[in-house]
């Protein structure tokens, strides 16, 4: 007797073992918890400098115009963005996900330390690390 020959046999009990079939794995796959675009946090940096009594264009041409330049060049580097207003500026650099924020984080501390060696004595920055990277697991 071949394997097939029950199903042969019996088409309506065949047909309702594959309705059966068919509507458990549509019940299944509606309860799987897939996301279209998944909440990541990305590893980003927001480095803050003061200048105290300058105004948001001399902020933009003298301090954060330089730092976007030194911080184009850093290796990584997904997306920059940056404010400037009275006597502050901030700039967010977020970097991809395969990058570690620990070697993002001492590229910009050297860009920015390199940066404030030749800015006025009045400029105070401030460097933040806002996101850790990610805990990644490889598929065994």
């Amino acid at each position: 007797m071949s394997p097939s020959r029950p199903f042969i046999l019996r088409p309506v009990a065949t047909t309702l073992l594959m309705v059966g079939v068919l509507l458990v794995g549509w019940v299944a796959f509606r309860q799987l918890p897939i996301s279209a675009l998944p909440q990541v946090d990305y590893p980003t940096i927001q480095v803050q400098t003061f200048y105290p009594g300058a105004s948001p264009e001399v902020m933009a041409s003298s301090v954060t115009a330089p730092l976007e330049r030194q911080f184009g060049q850093i290796p990584g580097l997904n997306q920059m963005t940056s404010t400037s207003s009275f006597g502050s500026s901030i700039i967010t650099l977020q970097f991809g996900l395969d990058l570690n924020i620990d070697v993002a984080e001492q590229g910009v501390a050297s860009r920015h330390q390199w940066r404030f060696q030749s800015s006025p004595r009045r400029v105070f920055p401030i460097l933040r690390s806002t996101a850790r990277s990610i805990p990644r697991t490889r598929p065994s």
